[in-house]
């Protein structure tokens, strides 16, 4: 049974991404771990050696995913000039919410002006949530049961960092698999981003989302877990245990299996390709994966080295930022490709105009 899938109506007609202001280098992150990295004998320099990650952005301290999600809903809606009315979906997709309950698209909903006639909920796929709800979005839309929807995701990554330097350098007893599992979580950054589907007829860009493929090796799920830690000397702490090795080799293979599947469902060949939107990690996971599918890195549109791991943003933000730097061009064909812990792998294609927001 195949995986891949084809849109006829919907497209894409706007993203948008709003950025923190506060800049974090990476070596500041590891004068802040000076007691862990003396007692383990670690020189500076180990995070963007590793990941090519040199700095990343937070959110002031205390700030709640869904309040950054409403400048994100609301600076989508202004560049596009798309009529709210016509919203019948907005989903929230990302990690960070801003409680268990209620749903933190009721929040969103209520703050952006969209009509009560809206499905509003979340969905929860780690890395992958954004591009899980642009696929409920599209199918809705293809369904004919909605016109247009918005998914929107805010990644608050202060806290994990943060949390997870206070544990390394309050730990009496630091071995080397404790810094390994805890490596990713020092890769984290902070963003938004937030996407616009509506049906053909309604656009007027003329942007497709051509459809699709997915595949789960839900068997891999333990390789990277986060959450509050319920004991120890960590109790109440937010961490994430990682084994980023395994973790990139798995995804990459997972991602190696499903290429072949999107190209099929879209009927492309590589050759067809033009420009790639990758999940944003680290540039060794860029670098295998783009060399697994055999795509040349000239294009792709990283920005990991400037933002870090954003979590569910970070695909829909590289894609809001190379609208907004003119990157991409009439006819571009553009792969999205999603890769999620649990393990999923969640691919899109889109038909690029020249006429899409902004």
């Amino acid at each position: 049974m195949t995986t891949g899938f084809h849109y006829r109506h919907v497209c894409l007609e706007a993203a948008a991404c709003v950025l923190p202001d506060e800049i974090i280098a990476s070596e500041e992150l590891e004068r802040r771990l000076a007691p862990a990295y003396e007692r383990f004998g670690l020189l500076p320099g180990r995070i963007e050696m590793f990941t090519g990650i040199r700095e990343r952005r937070f959110f002031p301290p205390g700030t709640r995913s869904g309040s950054i999600s409403v400048q994100t809903v609301r600076k989508l809606l202004e560049i596009s000039e798309f009529d709210p009315a016509r919203i019948g979906a907005l989903i929230n997709g990302s990690v960070c919410r801003d409680q268990v309950e209620p749903a933190t698209a009721a929040r969103i909903h209520s703050e952006s002006g969209l009509p009560q006639t809206a499905l509003i909920f979340d969905v929860s796929n780690a890395c992958l949530g954004i591009l899980n709800g642009m696929q409920v979005v599209a199918g809705l839309i293809e369904a004919g049961q909605i016109e247009a929807g918005i998914v929107v995701g805010t990644e608050t990554g202060r806290p994990l960092v943060e949390q997870t330097i206070a544990s390394l350098n309050g730990r009496d007893v630091l071995s080397r698999q404790d810094m390994k599992l805890a490596f990713a979580s020092l890769t984290i950054g902070s963003g938004s981003a937030a996407v616009l589907l509506c049906r053909r007829e309604l656009s007027r860009t003329g942007t497709r989302l051509l459809g699709g493929a997915y595949l789960a090796e839900t068997h891999q799920h333990d390789l990277c877990a986060g959450g509050i830690a319920d004991a120890g000397p960590d109790r109440g702490r937010l961490l994430m245990q990682t084994d980023s090795e395994a973790l990139l080799r798995a995804g990459v293979k997972l991602a190696g299996r499903t290429w072949p599947i999107f190209l099929d469902a879209l009927g492309w060949t590589n050759a067809n390709v033009s420009r790639v939107l990758t999940h944003q990690v680290g540039i060794a996971h860029r670098k295998l994966l783009l060399d697994t599918l055999k795509l040349s890195e000239n294009i792709d549109f990283p920005t990991v080295e400037r933002f870090g791991n954003t979590g569910s943003a970070a695909l829909p933000m590289a894609l809001a930022l190379a609208i907004e730097q003119r990157v991409l061009r009439q006819g571009d064909r553009i792969a999205m490709l999603g890769i999620g812990s649990g393990l999923n792998a969640l691919m899109l294609g889109l038909e690029w105009r020249a006429g899409a927001s902004p």
